[in-house]
C-alpha cells in the first residue's frame, strides 16, 4: 500500500512540474500573441484590429466551453452507463435530462466554434494582407498555440484532480475510523 501512495505522490510531482512547464509556454505564447497584436495595431484599421482582438479573446472562451462540456457531457454518460436495477427511475430519468441539455449545449458550442473558424479566416485574411510572412508565420503559431495550450492545460488540471483524489482516497482509507 506504501508503494502505492509513494507511486501517486511521485506521479502528481510530476504532473505538477509538467503544469509548470505548462504555464511557461502559454506565458510565452501569450508574448507572442502580444507581439503579433503591437503589429497589427501599427499596420491595421481599428476596426480590423478589433475583429483580431475580439476573435483571440473568443478563442478562449470557445475552446474552455468545449471542454467544460464534453468532460460534464461524458460524466453524465459514465454515470447512465454505471447505472443498475436498482436505480429509481427518476434518477436515471434526470441524467437522461441532463444529458439531453448537455448534447444541446454542446451541439450550441460546435456552431461557436465553427463560427470562430470562420472569423480566423477573416481575421487571417485580413492579417496576410499587413504583415509580413514572419509575423504573419507567429500569428499562425500562436493562434494554433492558444488552442492546443488551452486543451493541454486542461488535460493536465484533470490529471492532478485525479490523481489528488485517489490519494487522498487511498489514504483516508488507512486511516481508523475516527469518532465511532
Amino acid at each position: 500500500m506504501q508503494e502505492l501512495i509513494e507511486s501517486i505522490t511521485r506521479k502528481l510531482q510530476v504532473l505538477r512540474e509538467a503544469r509548470e512547464s505548462l504555464l511557461e509556454d502559454i506565458q510565452a505564447n501569450g508574448v507572442l500573441g502580444d507581439e503579433v497584436e503591437a503589429i497589427a495595431k501599427d499596420v491595421c484599421k481599428p476596426s480590423e484590429l478589433d475583429k483580431f482582438r475580439m476573435f483571440v479573446g473568443d478563442l478562449d472562451k470557445v475552446v474552455n466551453l468545449l471542454l467544460s462540456l464534453s468532460g460534464r457531457l461524458a460524466r453524465v454518460e459514465n454515470a447512465l452507463n454505471d447505472l443498475d436495477e436498482n436505480t429509481s427511475p427518476g434518477e436515471r430519468q434526470s441524467l437522461l435530462e441532463k444529458q439531453r441539455v448537455l448534447i444541446r449545449q454542446h451541439e450550441d458550442a460546435k456552431e461557436l466554434k465553427e463560427n470562430l473558424d470562420r472569423r480566423e479566416r477573416v481575421v487571417f485574411n485580413i492579417l496576410a494582407g499587413r504583415l509580413s510572412d514572419e509575423s504573419l508565420a507567429d500569428y499562425e503559431h500562436f493562434v494554433k498555440m492558444k488552442s492546443a495550450l488551452i486543451i493541454e492545460q486542461r488535460e493536465l488540471e484533470d490529471k492532478i484532480h485525479l490523481g489528488e483524489e485517489q490519494l487522498k482516497c487511498l489514504l483516508d482509507s488507512l486511516q481508523p475510523d475516527r469518532g465511532k
